[in-house]
């Protein structure tokens, strides 16, 4: 296992590091190629060791097992349920991203034409995917602060691809900064609990004294409410749509974002069972604090809906709301509901199948008539029927229309979250609410955009790439297929969350 894990990290870093030398043609080429392997490995990894709990320390430094006067292991592997789910996004979306990106990142872009560059692009494209997928496989949480803040840095160079619009140099470093500061917060937690614990285990909360569990749990979560995009820090999200596209796709379905919903769900099922583990006061502070925050900015994501004329910016307010959906069911799980923990796993590769494909149906809409805006489009679906067919299954995936994922996670939810009494039952009522009026509102954009009379830009765009179509055909497929992955997953995760005593709840 260590072999195929650092073979799922060392090829997209070494093959990113090579494309920064290549010609930009060849470089399209290379990260085609390498994306594709790593796709290979990472879904070889899920398919061998996905669905048990596999970890392998590989070791530390002799110095700091010193100074802790007790072997402290600082780098390894861990292949779980929860893991897999990341990592089939990581990987199967990163190759669609660098697939796509070769006809996206081009002179040919209506919107965004690109001259030079793309081995650049490709080159922290790569690194961008080595970085989550060291995120999530690494075993310790030092381990996985190292990978944590390269993917703010891989996001901060991707965001700012074109260096001389001051807006995108503007909103990548907003995003750099204000992640960061998440990080800061989450190093913190690190630093504390390995003071107290003399261990960098995800599990090492379990040992402390309920005061410190609620302080250093409060530190975690902030880390992550940061990077995930949520109030307060929401802001850098929508001004990081400058962004190429496939860059945003990425950055929304399956890296950066997503980090910061998989650090508060590994400490749930490392502090198994669902932080019972922990002292009663840490658990119910912990979960209200989360369920509270998370409704604040629920209500805040969907009141700037009405807002946007930008079709990215709209997708970036949608995907600060639907994070924001799973940290409460997170929030859930802390408090004690298995079945809500589930939804949340499942509402993970809902919304990353869902939300990549928006995103690449927006990006072919741009690319073809050199605007994304609502108000300039309309009858797109006359000369797009393939991306109007990809906008309208993506944002039923989202909105949790059956039979898709996202209608599962939503009923896991609403099944488990009003067993939870007073709390569970107002998550639930926002959880409705919204959805309801995000997907009213996801059809008339729908309705504006692609039905109708073509407007003057619609009128004179012209075809997508294959590379284009065949990756937006991939996530439509996903879309359908990826349900029965995602429950066995989600299923697997909450069975081993004691050492073979944790019974699964089922609806």
């Amino acid at each position: 296992m260590v072999t195929w894990c650092t073979l799922l990290i060392a090829v997209p870093a070494i093959g990113g590091i090579v494309c920064a030398f290549l010609p930009d043609r060849v470089a399209r080429f290379f990260a085609t190629i390498v994306s594709f392997a790593t796709a290979v490995i990472g879904l070889w990894l899920i398919t061998n060791y996905g669905f048990e709990e596999n970890t392998v320390s590989i070791g530390g430094l002799a110095w700091i097992s010193k100074v802790a006067g007790t072997k402290v292991d600082l780098f390894g592997f861990l292949i779980d349920p929860l893991s897999s789910i990341m990592l089939s996004l990581i990987v199967i979306i990163g190759f669609l991203v660098v697939l796509y990106s070769t006809a996206y990142v081009s002179a040919s872009n209506k919107e965004h034409p690109v001259e030079e560059g793309a081995s650049r692009y490709f080159c922290w494209m790569l690194l961008f995917i080595a970085s989550m997928a060291g995120v999530v496989t690494s075993s310790t949480f030092f381990q996985l602060f190292i990978f944590w803040e390269l993917t703010t840095l891989c996001s901060w160079a991707l965001i700012s691809f074109d260096y001389n619009d001051p807006e995108a140099v503007r909103a990548g470093y907003k995003a750099l900064l204000m992640t960061h500061i998440g990080g800061l917060f989450l190093m913190t937690m690190i630093v504390l609990s390995f003071a107290f614990t003399k261990s960098f285990g995800f599990d090492a909360i379990r040992e402390l004294t309920p005061t410190v569990q609620v302080a250093l749990l409060s530190l975690a979560f902030i880390g992550a409410w940061a990077k995930a995009a949520q109030f307060p820090f929401y802001t850098w999200l929508p001004d990081a749509m400058v962004a190429p596209t496939p860059v945003s796709a990425y950055l929304h379905a399956a890296a950066m974002v997503k980090a910061g919903i998989y650090l508060p769900a590994r400490v749930v099922l490392a502090a198994r069972p669902f932080l019972k583990a922990l002292h009663p006061s840490a658990v119910d502070t912990a979960g209200i604090l989360m369920g509270t925050l998370s409704i604040i900015t629920i209500i805040i994501g969907c009141y700037m809906f009405f807002y946007q004329d930008d079709l990215k910016r709209l997708l970036a307010f949608s995907t600060i709301v639907h994070l924001a959906h799973i940290l409460m069911e997170w929030a859930c799980g802390s408090l004690g509901c298995v079945t809500c923990y589930q939804s949340g796993l499942i509402h993970i590769i809902a919304h990353g199948v869902g939300k990549g494909l928006l995103f690449l149906s927006v990006g072919a809409l741009s690319y073809s008539t050199g605007t994304r805006r609502i108000s300039e489009l309309s009858g797109a679906g006359i000369k797009m029927p393939l991306v109007a067919v990809g906008f309208l299954i993506g944002a039923l995936t989202i909105s949790g229309i059956p039979p898709f994922s996202g209608f599962w996670s939503k009923f896991y939810f609403v099944l488990g979250a009003i067993t939870l009494g007073k709390f569970g039952i107002l998550f639930v009522v926002v959880g409705l609410i919204d959805a309801v009026i995000r997907f009213a509102w996801f059809v008339y954009v729908a309705h504006k955009v692609f039905a109708g009379e073509p407007s003057e830009m619609v009128r004179d765009a012209k075809g997508t790439s294959p590379a284009i179509n065949v990756a937006i055909i991939v996530l439509i497929v996903l879309c359908f297929i990826s349900t029965p992955f995602a429950v066995e997953m989600a299923t697997t995760a909450v069975g081993i969350c004691t050492e073979g005593t944790c019974s699964v709840v089922m609806p």
